[in-house]
């Protein structure tokens, strides 16, 4: 009898901890959603406080337009990094084959990030202007598009108005790629890859951009003392 009460307390204890930690980690689990739906609601909403919305209804479906890109955005890379990885894990030891693998796969799925793009773009169209749906793409970039094009006029105001439009369509097109970009550093990385092409583009074009920013930054410094 002792011995039977025994094996019932043991798998008592066993059920009720098993019990208790899958509920930990689901809880735990929860709260991390809500602070992640919290994040990216709040970064929505400070990209809508701009673009002038007077209908309350109207701002909080945008917003939740914004902030759902987000959460898609994310859900997008985490699964492909995870192809990737198991790509990598499964590859052995043909690293040709395994590259040539990985390439076809970030080919597939850049083509789905591209619907994914476009799909967000329409359902801002349908609720916003055009120059709001702007202000969107720039507040997801962190305004780096009409910051770095108001630094190259400043820099070079002697430019014609073929080059400005090659430098805003440049910027515009990394814009874009950055949009969806997983973090932050990815973002930035983009537009510096553009900002290499316009480079390139100024050089041919006979421009001196090294010079020109040079002088450029050496005002900017003279301006930061005077104030």
């Amino acid at each position: 009898m002792y011995k039977l009460l025994k094996r019932v307390s043991v798998a008592l204890a066993l059920f009720l901890g098993t019990g208790a930690g899958s509920f930990a980690q689901d809880q735990n689990a929860k709260d991390k959603e809500a602070e992640y739906t919290k994040v990216i609601t709040q970064r929505a909403e400070k990209i809508v406080v701009n673009l002038g919305i007077s209908d309350q209804e109207k701002s909080v479906k945008v917003t939740d337009i914004i902030a759902q890109q987000y959460r898609d955005l994310n859900t997008f890379h985490d699964a492909r990094k995870a192809k990737i990885k198991a790509l990598k894990e499964q590859g052995g030891e043909d690293k040709q084959a395994v590259e040539a693998k990985i390439k076809n796969l970030e080919a597939a799925e850049e083509k789905k990030l591209s619907k994914l793009h476009k799909k967000y773009i329409s359902r801002l169209s349908k609720e916003l202007s055009a120059e709001q749906v702007e202000k969107v793409k720039d507040g997801m970039t962190y305004n780096v598009l009409p910051g770095t094009y108001q630094a190259y006029l400043e820099m070079l105001p002697t430019l014609n108005e073929k080059q400005k439009a090659r430098i805003l369509s440049d910027l515009t097109e990394a814009r874009e790629h950055a949009m969806d970009a997983e973090s932050s550093e990815k973002k930035h990385w983009w537009f510096g890859k553009y900002k290499g092409r316009i480079n390139n583009y100024l050089t041919a074009e006979g421009v001196d951009t090294k010079t020109a920013r040079e002088v450029w930054e050496k005002k900017l410094k003279e301006r930061q003392k005077g104030q």
